[in-house]
């Protein structure tokens, strides 16, 4: 039976009401999958294919993103009200804690789960995003990452929705079929909602470093794609300093941003590996 038909779909209900969808492959230990942009669940299919044998893989949609709800306006986006939609999933599959994996923006969230609250977590995995110590600072001190950050800059000025189309944003995805899948899914989704994220929380300018924030008290998993043209590896330096229990780094050198699909097998590999440990 072909991957997409063995997969479950359902809905969970964050605390604000939103409902948020979600695929499900597998069974076992609860590990929860959070996207970026632009993205959606499907961008975890390798993943889920290879760990449903001793995991329970739930993909979920973010809100504003294809089959999740749209709620409207930026405070709708905040960093809390993403960190309360994964903790709806775990509820929503009545554990107490999950394996979190997050990418992108998706990790950033994920980043904020682990720090703040890390009860809820067994383990943490961040795919190509710096801890938000090492982003702010490289944004306050690195005059490259600066510039590549422009993109972000864009993305909270008025208006910049408008310009966006279905086609354009599945731009990155190389596998035929799958941009098919992604330009029905951007398609459904909330182009004004994808900017609200980087509106509510993405750091302005003048750049400053944020300060001292909790170690984070559950194991933790990073990996990086190096070519990545956008999140630059010398955010990764001093990461161990913010952890609390054990760090492990793998940094991937001809990987880019979407490290999950650009070397899925390592990826999973990886994951599969430090899991079991």
């Amino acid at each position: 039976m072909e991957f997409e038909d063995r997969v479950e779909h359902g809905y969970a209900v964050s605390k604000d009401g939103t409902k948020l969808h979600y695929a499900t492959l597998g069974e076992g230990p609860l590990l929860v999958m959070v996207h970026g942009f632009p993205d959606f669940w499907y961008t975890w299919r390798h993943q889920m294919e290879a760990l449903s044998d001793s995991y329970t893989c739930v993909a979920m949609d973010t809100r504003g993103y294809n089959l999740s709800d749209k709620p409207k306006g930026v405070e709708m986006y905040s960093a809390k009200k993403l960190g309360e939609d994964i903790m709806a999933i775990i509820d929503h599959f009545g554990e107490e804690k999950a394996i979190l994996c997050g990418h992108d923006y998706g990790a950033g969230t994920s980043w904020r789960v682990g720090i703040f609250h890390p009860e809820r977590l067994e383990k943490l995995i961040i795919l190509n995003l710096p801890h938000p110590k090492g982003l702010s600072r490289e944004l306050a001190n690195n005059p490259e990452q600066v510039k590549v950050s422009e993109y972000a800059r864009n993305f909270i000025t008025k208006g910049f929705h408008e310009t966006l189309n279905a086609v354009e944003l599945a731009d990155w995805v190389t596998d035929p079929q799958a941009k098919k899948k992604y330009v029905e899914a951007f398609e459904r989704s909330d182009f004004e909602a994808m900017m609200n994220y980087y509106k509510a929380s993405y750091p302005r300018e003048p750049y400053k470093e944020l300060p001292e924030l909790p170690k984070i008290d559950i194991p933790v998993l990073q990996i990086h794609g190096l070519q990545d043209h956008a999140l630059l590896p010398g955010g990764l330096n001093d990461t161990w300093l913010w952890m609390g229990k054990d760090y492990t780094l793998v940094t991937i050198p001809d990987s880019g941003h979407y490290v999950q699909q650009d070397a899925a097998d390592m990826v999973t590999r990886t994951m599969r590996s430090w899991l079991g440990r």
